[in-house]
C-alpha cells in the first residue's frame, strides 16, 4: 500500500491503520495487492470528482481500478481518493468517529476495486452487507444502521 496525505495531518490515520483495514476484506487475505491512497483537501476533492466524474463537488472517496495491459501481471487493485474535509464533516453530520468513516470509506473504495457496485437496489444491498460484516470484524458499528 502507498499513501499520500496532501491534507494536512489532522485527523488522518496513518498508514498502518490503512493497511488493517485493506487486509480486514476477505477476497484480499490470500491474496497480494496493492493499493495507492491519495489523502486531499476539498479543492482537489472537487477538482478530481469534476475532471473524472464529471461532478463539481468534492466527495468523499472516489475509486480508480488499475487496468494491466495485456500480458501484464500487476498486483495493483487501483487508486483511491479521499477527501479529508469531506470525511470530517459527514462523521460530524453523522455523529461518528472520524477513523471510523476513513475505515469504512476505505473499505468502499477498495471494494469498488474489485468490482463491487451499488447502481442498483441487489448490488447496494450486497454491498453494503459485506462493509458492515468487514467493519464490525474491525469493531466498528454499522455505518448504515441510523440511515
Amino acid at each position: 500500500m502507498w499513501l499520500r496525505n496532501e491534507a494536512g495531518r489532522r485527523g488522518v490515520p496513518l498508514a498502518p491503520s490503512f493497511r488493517r483495514w485493506i487486509g480486514a476484506i476477505p477476497a484480499l487475505r490470500r491474496r497480494a495487492a496493492a493499493v495507492n491512497i491519495l489523502i486531499v483537501d476539498a479543492r482537489a476533492g472537487r477538482r478530481y470528482n469534476r475532471d473524472f466524474r464529471g461532478r463539481d463537488y468534492a466527495t468523499n472517496v472516489l475509486s480508480f481500478p488499475y487496468q494491466c495491459l495485456p500480458g501484464e501481471r500487476s498486483t495493483l487493485l487501483g487508486d483511491l481518493v479521499i477527501c479529508a474535509p469531506v470525511v470530517a464533516r459527514e462523521a460530524r453530520e453523522q455523529g461518528k468517529a472520524p477513523r471510523d468513516h476513513y475505515a469504512h470509506l476505505t473499505i468502499h473504495g477498495v471494494l469498488h476495486l474489485l468490482g463491487h457496485d451499488h447502481q442498483h437496489d441487489a448490488q447496494a444491498q450486497r454491498m453494503e452487507r459485506l462493509e458492515t460484516r468487514i467493519l464490525a470484524q474491525l469493531g466498528i458499528a454499522d455505518p448504515y444502521a441510523d440511515h
